[in-house]
């Protein structure tokens, strides 16, 4: 494999895959579906002013979930996955292998959350869910 392949990359469905990932967020961190107990696992007061948001606070996500969606695209091609179990399968692999292990580490490892475990498995399970979904997509498109 070699960077040849972003080539042979379909950009509108890595452009489709980051979309969706930055939407999930959206909606899974809004304060009626998982934003609550994500504050709290990081000891927010929800009473408190939210930080300023900028263009930037958006671009700067949004340009991640893209290179996330890219790099989930070339390893779709570099496997072969063309199917939905094979996205699925390569979503998990990825998710669960790289994602869920690196959030794991920080949750465990990070002296400021209030509730490590909470956070772990709200972020752990938003971006799992997101790379399950671009790799999906990637692969059948």
């Amino acid at each position: 494999m070699s960077f040849d392949t972003l080539g042979d990359l379909n950009w509108l469905a890595v452009i489709v895959a980051a979309v969706l990932w930055f939407a999930l967020g959206a909606a899974w961190y809004h304060p009626a579906v998982l934003g609550k107990p994500w504050m709290r696992s990081v000891d927010w007061d929800p009473e408190a002013s939210p930080p300023a948001m900028t263009t930037m606070s958006y671009v700067g996500p949004f340009v991640a979930y893209l290179v996330g969606a890219i790099a989930i695209g070339m390893l779709a091609l570099a496997t072969a996955s063309d199917t939905f179990g094979e996205g699925l399968v390569l979503g998990l692999v990825v998710g669960v292998g790289i994602s869920a292990a690196l959030f794991y580490v920080t949750a465990v490892f990070d002296p400021q959350k209030k509730e490590p475990m909470t956070w772990f498995w709200i972020s752990g399970l938003y971006h799992l869910i997101g790379i399950v979904v671009a790799a999906v997509l990637v692969s059948i498109w």
